[in-house]
């Protein structure tokens, strides 16, 4: 990727700045175990093939693709909202930061605004960035259920960026798409091991530690 003097950096969050990615695949796995082998390996498989997607829109699709049930009621909804949360948010708080992320983050927070847009539900998320002492270092936190691509419009937007001069860095294909529909430049991150998700073209890394150089 070449060098750019970048305006601001959005960053996803699970698998970029932590790496919690393999405690949110455990969490579905836990909340689903119940209707057998079958129907939990279906659903670890879609989550980890839809990275950075809203939870809700996983339970959804579980409940009426998968479990081919009634549309889960709000309430429902909810109560599955909240057994996630008490699976991973201590979880996600005590993970490993992924490599070279925090020492990138207080580095380019002394020259830049930096963001972050994620899949998790956003008042979570903003606990989780507080509770890893990151909150400073941002100038907004964004999650769902805005979809991704409506999260980097509206930064853009709300703090007048030029897309061409904004990166955003991600480790599943929907941050690439949603980063692509807005213009802005995209860089991966695949963990070592990992199969790689995106296009042949794109710039990836398997950690943030070479962008300190």
């Amino acid at each position: 990727m070449k060098r750019v003097a970048w305006q601001a950096i959005i960053f996803d969050f699970d698998g970029v700045v932590v790496e919690s990615g393999e405690i949110k695949t455990q969490a579905f796995a836990n909340l689903y175990q119940g209707y057998g082998e079958t129907v939990m390996a279906a659903v670890v498989q879609y989550h980890t093939l839809n990275g950075g997607m809203s939870r809700y829109q996983k339970f959804r699709y579980f409940q009426e693709t998968l479990l081919e049930k009634p549309p889960l009621t709000p309430e429902e909804e909810q109560q599955l909202d909240r057994r996630f949360s008490e699976l991973v948010v201590e979880a996600v708080i005590a993970s490993e930061a992924v490599p070279g992320a925090a020492e990138l983050i207080r580095k380019e927070a002394e020259r830049i605004p930096l963001f972050v847009a994620s899949g998790t539900p956003e008042t979570e998320l903003n606990n989780i960035v507080i509770r890893r002492g990151l909150a400073s270092y941002f100038t907004a936190v964004r999650g769902s259920p805005t979809p991704k691509q409506k999260l980097i419009a509206d930064i853009l937007a709300s703090h007048s960026l030029l897309a061409e001069r904004v990166l955003m860095i991600g480790d599943a294909l929907i941050d690439y798409q949603s980063a692509r529909v807005n213009n802005v430049s995209f860089l991966g991150r695949v963990r070592p091991g990992d199969e790689n998700p995106f296009p042949a073209h794109v710039d990836v890394l398997p950690d943030l530690s070479p962008l300190l150089t």
